[in-house]
């Protein structure tokens, strides 16, 4: 069963306390340069989650973010917390989840006024596919004695900035509104932790509560008010995505030999290694043959991952060649290959410790590609008992 955590962050400690309050046989665990982290299980099962508090601001978050990425190796990074609604569509406590998130500080002054430079980062495929599914689903939520109608989920974009946004009338706010005007919800850290999953190689999923509508009435009896209920409803959702995400790799982590599962799959491939070559049979159904579909090798040893690693790289090509795979990612992966493929021959714990941690982190650079990451979990495996 894979141990892999999910990392959830936050930026308040009113944030980090809803999402503490689900956990449970919480352990401290500190990293070397001092970040303290809280290390618990979702109650009632199996998920890990490594909590930790970034503190206010992208340079802040992207920092953590980063740090709790190579600590852990995780799932996913899921950035949970409270915004401010952009616009009136979008109803206080209900959870927006970001579709992309724009840096919205990006620009150029000229003389003709401020032109927009936004850098943008898109949620994972698969992340934002079970997420709304759960949304579908609706039985996340909290019950909210004396409220009838629950938070909603609501996907699309979220605005990124430096500074807090407590209005509606000022010029940056109607900057952002004529420049960004599809982005349901403003806040200060999205953009700091999906640029350091995009590095790491990890997938990010940003997950908001709104507790106010930016237009002045931060700190107000009704935002304090709305502001732990709008944590409270992020926290749950992200809770049940956390779960539905582990869930998710423990069946990829599988042995892949139950027939009627297999034929069930959209991508079905047949995989044989002989002699340090694979030979690769890409088809929606085989008949009259006794090959197993999504079937993989197993590895027993040094040369059996090295062997499986070689042949990955061929997997990774006909990913690329489907356009499964971008041109970026495909060169990353190549690397982090190249990286395992040296640390696995080197056969020291050490090393073998190397090849885990870049296996991880090549797993999150194919996220998007299920077949890879099902393909990828036993040599993870393999080179976690060589270890």
């Amino acid at each position: 069963m894979p141990k892999d955590p999910v990392v959830i962050l936050t930026a308040l400690n009113l944030e980090y306390q809803s999402v503490r309050q689900r956990l449970a046989n919480i352990q401290v665990h500190l990293h070397e340069r001092g970040t303290r982290f809280e290390v618990g299980t979702v109650r009632g099962t199996s998920c890990r989650v490594a909590l930790g508090l970034t503190n206010k601001g992208n340079h802040s978050a992207a920092v953590i973010a980063e740090r709790a990425i190579q600590e852990f190796s995780p799932v996913a990074v899921l950035f949970v917390g409270v915004a401010g609604a952009l616009w009136d569509t979008t109803g206080l406590g209900d959870v927006v989840m970001a579709s992309h998130v724009y840096a919205y500080h990006g620009g150029t002054s000229e003389d003709d006024g401020l032109k927009a430079r936004p850098r943008v980062w898109e949620a994972p495929h698969g992340i934002s596919q079970l997420a709304s599914h759960l949304a579908r689903l609706n039985d996340w939520a909290d019950p909210a004695p004396g409220h009838e109608d629950g938070p909603q989920v609501r996907f699309g974009a979220i605005a990124a900035g430096e500074i807090v946004q407590n209005s509606r009338i000022s010029a940056e706010a109607k900057w952002i509104r004529q420049h960004y005007n599809d982005a349901l919800a403003i806040e200060m850290e999205a953009a700091g932790v999906a640029q350091a999953g995009h590095l790491s190689g990890a997938p990010v999923a940003i997950v908001r509560g709104i507790s106010d509508r930016a237009d002045g009435t931060k700190n107000s009896s009704d935002d304090r008010n709305w502001q732990p209920r709008a944590a409270a409803n992020a926290a749950a959702f992200a809770i049940r995505l956390a779960v539905e995400l582990v869930g998710e790799q423990e069946e990829a982590a599988m042995p892949q030999d139950d027939s009627a599962r297999s034929a069930d799959r959209f991508e079905r491939r047949v995989s044989n290694t002989v002699h340090n070559s694979t030979v690769g049979i890409m088809a929606g159904s085989v008949t009259g043959s006794s090959v197993h579909m999504n079937a993989v090798s197993k590895t027993s040893g040094p040369t059996d991952l090295i062997t499986e690693l070689n042949g990955f790289r061929d997997h990774l090509g006909w990913h690329r060649t489907e356009g499964a795979l971008d041109e970026d990612s495909y060169r990353e992966a190549l690397a982090d290959l190249d990286s395992a493929l040296r640390s696995a021959a080197e056969r020291t714990p050490e090393s073998s410790k190397r090849t885990v941690m870049t296996l991880k982190r090549l797993r999150g650079l194919v996220a998007e590609c299920p077949a890879l990451v099902a393909t990828l979990a036993p040599m993870v495996a393999t080179a976690g008992d060589l270890a």
